[in-house]
Formats: structure tokens, sequence, C-alpha cells
């Protein structure tokens, strides 16, 4: 006997949005220059390493969103926003050369690293590719052995 559908069943159902667009919709939400930080950061991400994949992890109720996740044969970096700056952490931030210093928060720990952006903050966009692509290449090679 076939189970009648009910209003719940059909929620739990419905197409649950893909990871860009959950993260589309966390830029959205967050708005104001944080918004449009995240999203700078984001652009960058996915030029700096064309075969990324977006993911979303750590969804709870305290933060139905979930964090923004970008992968490339494991965690490149997330993106968080906070009241007064937007966090970009690498998951193996201390194994990483940053020789522009790029790296300002979370120094103290010993695998992840973080950039803090704050309102006005420019992005120098060639040396985050560069960390970026390192920490793919990071990824890769430990991957492989």
């Amino acid at each position: 006997m076939a189970k009648k559908k009910t209003s719940a069943n059909k929620a739990a159902s419905a197409k649950e949005p893909s990871p860009s667009q959950l993260i589309d919709a966390k830029i959205e939400k967050v708005g104001g220059w944080r918004g449009d930080m995240l999203a700078r950061i984001r652009e960058i991400i996915h030029d700096a390493c064309p075969d990324v994949v977006e993911t979303v992890k750590w969804r709870k109720p305290s933060n139905p969103m979930g964090v923004p996740v970008w992968e490339s044969a494991g965690i490149i970096c997330t993106g968080e926003s906070y009241k007064s700056a937007v966090k970009m952490t690498f998951a193996h931030g201390a194994r990483l050369k940053d020789p522009a210093k790029l790296f300002n928060a979370s120094l103290e720990g010993g695998t992840r690293r973080a950039i803090d952006f704050h309102e006005g903050d420019k992005i120098d966009a060639k040396a985050l590719k560069a960390l970026i692509r390192e920490a793919a290449a990071f990824n890769k090679s430990k991957s492989r052995g």
C-alpha cells in the first residue's frame, strides 16, 4: 500500500537548492559591504581555481544557511560573515607559503589560517589567487600520497 503524501512529505521531497544557490542566497541575505566582499572573494576563488567545487557545510538551526566552502581535492577555504569582518579560513593555511602576508587571523593554530576583511579593505587579488592556487595544489599533493 502506497503511503499517502502529506504536506510534510511533499516538503521533504521538494528539490533542495544547490550549494551555489545557497551561497547566492547567503550573499544576498548578508548584503551590504559584507555581501559584496563575500561575492568578490567567491569570484577570485573561481578565477584562481576554475575546477573548484562549491559546497555548504555545518548547516544547523542556529545557522540554517550554513558556511560556504570551496573545495578542490579537499577543502581550500571557507567564507563566513561576521558583524565587523568577512573571514576567509584556509583549511591547511599553516602549511601554505604566504609571501604577501595576507593571513591576519587564526595565526596561533597549527593547521588553519584566516584572512579577515573589514569594511573598506582592498583585496590583493593577485596575491589571493596565488594563495588559493597553492591551497588547491597542497590538497592535490596530499590526496596523491
